[in-house]
């Protein structure tokens, strides 16, 4: 930080909020400045859902009117891409978490505020039950099709879900806490990659969700709640395992940044 900007930020704190204040000292970390206008930031991570909750509903609905079947790796492909539009999009605005487990996960370790996390939740299932809708009524396909289910059992489905959860954010911990943080512009397709995985890891099982958001807006939608609560509670379970893991088996203490970063986007 150069002697201009380390200036600008005394003058800010000095007419800062202790919240505020701590919130700005946890993103000074990061190459770029982070927006903590409440209603941008509420905003921003419903528009980002949406992104990436209207993609999926595409490709679904356009394999489906086209007569064939949803390949798991377009679906992969669809999640990932959106994913990185979605990190260049918005992750300096809200950090782009898209998704209520890691927005939970980053709060329990207290990296993030409680007092946002209603508010984030809140966005990020708008977004999702937004983007279901509009896609139900262009395509003019079932909502249904948008569902996540379990393929096997439920308890497949439930342990598919955590585990892929706690891949993807251990994977995402080590990248942006870890000896390779800084990659720069590649982070976002980084992240994109990572969620892929994640989707071909629990497409064949549960459906690929790892997202409460994604699982629930089609479930509003079609008003079917049916084993919902798989994709409720696995993917928040297993991203807090997954943050816990890499801190017990870090070597050594490293300053990470802030969940407000990029690389907290881990959802489908």
């Amino acid at each position: 930080m150069n002697r201009e900007a380390s200036s600008r930020v005394v003058d800010q704190e000095a007419g800062s909020t202790p919240s505020t204040l701590r919130a700005q000292r946890l993103f000074r970390c990061l190459p770029y400045e982070i927006d903590l206008n409440p209603l941008r930031i509420v905003m921003a991570e419903l528009v980002g859902t949406f992104i990436l909750m209207f993609s999926v509903c595409g490709v679904i609905a356009s394999t489906q009117l086209s007569g064939g079947h949803v390949g798991l790796l377009e679906y992969a492909a669809t999640a990932g891409l959106s994913v990185v539009v979605v990190v260049y999009s918005i992750g300096h605005i809200s950090g782009a978490h898209l998704n209520p487990s890691i927005t939970i996960a980053f709060a329990v370790f207290g990296g993030f505020p409680w007092s946002q996390v209603p508010l984030y939740i809140t966005a990020q299932t708008l977004g999702a039950t937004a983007a279901t809708l509009i896609g139900v009524s262009v395509y003019g396909v079932n909502a249904d099709l948008m569902a996540t289910k379990p393929a096997l059992s439920c308890v497949s489905a439930f342990c598919v879900e955590l585990i892929a959860t706690s891949i993807v954010v251990f994977l995402a911990s080590a990248l942006h806490c870890g000896p390779h943080q800084n990659l720069g512009n590649l982070t976002g397709f980084v992240i994109g990659t990572v969620i892929s995985l994640g989707v071909l890891i629990t497409g064949p099982i549960s459906g690929g969700s790892m997202n409460p958001a994604r699982s629930l807006g089609p479930a509003v939608v079609a008003w079917d709640f049916e084993d919902l609560w798989i994709y409720m509670t696995a993917p928040v379970i297993g991203a807090i395992i997954g943050v816990l893991t890499y801190r017990l088996i870090s070597l050594k203490s490293r300053p990470c940044p802030s969940p407000h970063s990029p690389s907290a986007l881990l959802s489908n």
